[in-house]
């Protein structure tokens, strides 16, 4: 009698899934996932060696309750290893605890990388599974994927591993669930385009000179959606229509190239909320999946979801929706991952027209990287890229380097529409003391004055603290920073007293519109977008609509120093700062004068691409480097949700819903309020804050909780 060999049995039932039938079923999804880029075939033949460890005796024991370890995965590893399928070899290698590094032929048996794992030997470190020879024969004939460098190779290896896992995991599920989860969700691109349209229609026929000029723009665009696949810049002031011009262009782009969805990258998960309502209202909520550290779906865990919620969180798992709103975080360290539930969805990448909103808020110090990822995607996976901004970084030197050629413009008079659209005047003020400017800002009604530190936003706003004085900054949570938000929006619609000192969170994505905006020198993007928050509707004259340059002795803040030199020197040069001939000029010395090749790369991740080293890339590539302690402040809405932390443990869909009443704080800060009493421990990095008198109504957690210093992240 034929043994029969199993994948998966469910304990509680008995049930068993055949180990061939999992091993095919993997096989023709991770096909079909990687056929769009030309891989059908090596994905195949991945799919069929991924688990052929299972084969052994010892594993068929485990999986019917016998406590012991086997290694599995080692096995279909050295199959493909002997094919000469090395992206194979390290997908298969790393389908359950992430891809290894290379390593090297020095590498023992025992060592997790590559090369200690080839050194396995079956019936020694791993088991014999030379049974699996009885069941399936392995295409050994398959084309080799050729390369023209190392970095496309590692490249490649992310989305094969991203085709095995997610086409691993599914047919997993389905066996699981009977076959009952639905997943895909959203409509045809066709009929995205025609609600675009509907919802564009309302701006035709407008005499308003504005939203003339924004049809303008937006027919262009339309227009520009005839292109061929390629990497693109869209330069487009503040109020000429950016966001949904930049969706129209993709929409009719993507329907003529046969591309398969759009994902619109933010920079910042606090205007990506904005973005997200925006495109739901456009577009319906079925065919919106944001996917970010703050946004929740909830899970399947408590069997209380709709129907609807469920289905949408289980597309955000990997990206199959029509509309992706995300943001560069979770966009690029995804892609610079070794890990299988954030590579699962990279497959659904190519194929895609991908919107980069304010492109020049890539991080300086990873810039290389992220723009040779962005290179790889439009050269050899069918994406079509956007470098979306109001203020055009000098990125062409890096573009052509990686990409082969400068990036086009889908705007044809970009410098036409500085001067349509411009409605702010720019004036140096030079050094001012902090109470001179307090006293300044008291003198107006209305005003906007953006510091460089939360310390000194909370110290300058404790100069001018009356009646209609607002304090913004990420020593507040998320939820008290968008009731203050929603406060302020009410207050300068109805022309009240309204003077808000803000960190940088309001210069990007806050639809507020000041008649008056102080701004702390800093870099000069960040200086425009400031000015975006300043006459933001233009119903006053550009002359009369003053953003005010300023420096105090307030050090700078870490990792901001060059971008200050650069704006500095703009400032001094230029008398309009935000011409385009400045902002050219700020780009190019910042770039390439004051960082320079290496610190555009300050990590070295190139050098770790090249050697294939997926760990280490994966350690090393951190837009945010995660610092301190998460602190949830347990006010009205967030205790019902603390009480649930605290009777079943942390999941992923709590965690993100309590991130709303949270405030992130540096290891020593923590210390002092813990020395205070002021704290528990929840965690190794969260705590829930016991003594509400440490964060104020205004100014969210006190910065100096005892005469000290102590510092936010």
């Amino acid at each position: 009698m034929t043994k029969e060999y199993s994948a998966h049995i469910i304990p509680e039932n008995g049930r068993e899934q055949k180990l061939i039938d999992h091993l095919e079923n993997t096989a023709e999804r991770a096909k079909s996932f990687a056929e769009g880029f030309g891989a059908g075939e090596i994905a195949e033949r991945c799919g069929m060696l991924h688990d052929v460890g299972k084969y052994s005796d010892a594993f068929q024991r485990r999986i019917r309750g016998e406590n012991i370890r086997v290694d599995h995965s080692t096995a279909g590893t050295q199959e493909a290893y002997r094919l000469g399928d090395i992206p194979a070899s390290f997908a298969i290698a790393g389908h359950h605890a992430g891809i290894p590094d290379k390593g090297g032929k020095t590498d023992t048996p025992e060592e997790s990388t590559l090369f200690g794992r080839i050194k396995r030997r079956a019936g020694a470190e791993i088991e014999d599974y030379s049974a699996f020879g009885k069941e399936i024969e392995v295409n050994g004939n398959v084309p080799r994927r050729k390369f023209g460098s190392e970095r496309e190779a590692f490249f490649f290896t992310h989305m094969l591993f991203s085709c095995l896992v997610d086409a691993d995991w599914l047919d997993t599920e389905d066996f699981m669930k009977q076959g009952l989860t639905e997943r895909g969700t959203g409509q045809s691109l066709e009929i995205l385009g025609e609600k675009l349209k509907k919802f564009i229609v309302r701006w035709q026929g407008s005499e308003n000179p504005i939203n003339i000029r924004r049809n303008e723009i937006l027919g262009e665009l339309i227009n520009a959606g005839s292109r061929e696949r390629g990497l693109y810049t869209l330069t487009v002031p503040t109020g000429g229509g950016k966001t949904v011009g930049s969706v129209a262009f993709a929409l009719e782009h993507a329907v003529k190239n046969g591309q398969k969805r759009i994902i619109y990258v933010i920079p910042y998960t606090s205007i990506i909320e904005q973005t997200q309502k925006v495109f739901e209202n456009i577009f319906g909520e079925e065919n919106v999946i944001a996917h970010y550290s703050d946004v929740s779906y909830g899970t399947d865990e408590q069997g209380d979801l709709s129907e609807r919620d469920r289905r949408r969180y289980l597309a955000s798992e990997n990206w199959d929706a029509p509309v992706i709103l995300t943001t560069a975080v979770q966009f690029f360290e995804s892609l610079f991952g070794n890990r299988p539930s954030a590579n699962r969805k990279l497959h659904n990448i190519a194929e895609s027209v991908i919107i980069f909103d304010e492109a020049q808020m890539l991080p300086t110090d990873l810039l290389r990287p992220c723009v040779w990822a962005i290179s790889e995607l439009v050269g050899n996976y069918k994406c079509t890229a956007v470098l979306c901004t109001a203020t055009r970084p000098s990125l062409d030197r890096l573009v052509k380097e990686f990409y082969g050629k400068n990036p086009e413009e889908l705007r044809s008079d970009t410098e036409e529409d500085y001067r349509f659209f411009r409605r702010t005047t720019y004036k140096d003020e030079g050094f001012v003391d902090e109470d001179d400017l307090a006293e300044a800002l008291s003198a107006e009604k209305q005003v906007l004055c953006i510091v460089n530190s939360r310390k000194q936003a909370q110290r300058i706003f404790g100069k001018i603290k009356s009646e209609g004085a607002f304090h913004l900054s990420t020593a507040m949570t998320p939820s008290h920073r968008s009731a203050v938000v929603s406060e302020i929006g009410k207050r300068l619609k109805s022309g009240e007293n309204c003077r808000v000192i803000s960190t940088c969170l309001i210069e990007a994505g806050v639809d507020v519109d000041f008649p008056c905006v102080y701004k702390a020198l800093s870099g000069l993007d960040s200086i425009i977008q400031a000015g975006g928050r300043c006459n933001r509707e233009g119903k006053r004259p550009t002359e009369k609509s003053v953003v005010h340059v300023f420096r105090t002795e307030e050090k700078n803040p870490p990792g901001l120093g060059q971008n200050i030199d650069a704006a500095e020197k703009i400032v001094r040069e230029y008398e309009d700062i935000s011409s385009p001939e400045a902002i050219k000029a700020y780009f190019d010395y910042l770039l390439y004068r004051l960082k320079g090749e290496e610190l555009l790369d300050k990590k070295r991740i190139m050098e770790c691409v090249s050697g294939f080293r997926f760990r280490e890339v994966s350690e090393k590539f951190k837009i945010i480097d995660k610092k301190g302690i998460t602190v949830y402040i347990p006010d009205r809405k967030a205790e019902e949700l603390l009480k649930r932390l605290e009777l079943f443990g942390p999941d992923r869909a709590l965690t993100r819903k309590l991130g709303r009443f949270s405030v992130s704080v540096y290891d020593y800060h923590y210390k002092k309020l813990e020395n205070l009493g002021a704290v528990r421990r929840l965690s190794e990095d969260t705590a829930v804050l016991t003594a509400m008198n440490y964060y104020d109504e205004d100014t969210g957690i006190l910065l100096d909780p005892e005469g000290g210093e102590a510092y936010m992240i």
